[in-house]
């Protein structure tokens, strides 16, 4: 059996989730909006760093968040 390789994603500042745009499961492509973080009155959007497959994603609007928090694992 294959094994895929794994590249998770953490947000990088602290901050509130406006919107989720994948769900689990879903195909994303490089560069393609995972979520939109507000931090200090500014919209971030979180982008996937490859083309993969959401294999983990926990995440909903409102949502608070550190740095370092996951958003989400995708699978390449």
């Amino acid at each position: 059996m294959l094994k895929l390789a794994q590249e998770k994603i953490e947000f990088p500042i602290p901050g509130k989730v406006l919107s989720v745009n994948v769900s689990q499961g879903s195909e994303v492509k490089e560069g393609e909006i995972i979520c939109t973080l507000e931090s200090m009155k500014m919209e971030n959007p979180i982008l996937a760093p490859c083309n993969g497959t959401i294999a983990k994603l926990d995440l909903s609007s409102g949502q608070v968040v550190e740095a370092g928090d996951l958003v989400a694992i995708i699978e390449y």
